[in-house]
């Protein structure tokens, strides 16, 4: 079996578990099964710079830009008041240094992403345990 099965067979998987975990989740899970795909491929971007594999590299960044606008896109700005407004900057600033990171194949800028967006995960996985 060459790589590209390989990698074809588990991208299949990953989307079948994806979309189970998405189907019997709340809102809360909803967002955190978001915030996990979004780390992993941001890892697998990390993998796709130091590999020189730029095309895939691209391709994930593109997956991680969706998210995070999709996450963005579901703020409710209308009565989430300034937590909403401080999130979609955030939001906006790592999209920001993603498309840098795109451009610039900086592994710092792109460390920075992975770490605000991990303190934001355990953040939405705090409310979601007090709120259960």
């Amino acid at each position: 079996m060459n790589t590209f099965e390989m990698n074809d067979g588990y991208e299949i998987y990953r989307s079948v578990d994806l979309e189970v975990r998405a189907y019997s989740s709340s809102a809360y899970e909803l967002v955190l099964v978001l915030f996990d795909g979004l780390l992993d491929e941001l890892n697998r971007v990390h993998g796709h710079i130091e590999g020189k594999r730029f095309e895939l590299k691209g391709k994930s960044l593109e997956k991680c830009l969706n998210i995070l606008n999709g996450l963005k896109s579901s703020l409710d700005y209308e009565n989430g008041g300034e937590i909403v407004r401080d999130l979609a900057r955030l939001y906006d600033y790592c999209i920001h240094r993603l498309i840098d990171v795109s451009v610039s194949l900086s592994l710092s800028g792109l460390d920075e992403v992975v770490h605000l967006l991990g303190q934001l995960r355990d953040g939405w996985e705090g409310v979601n345990i007090a709120r259960a």
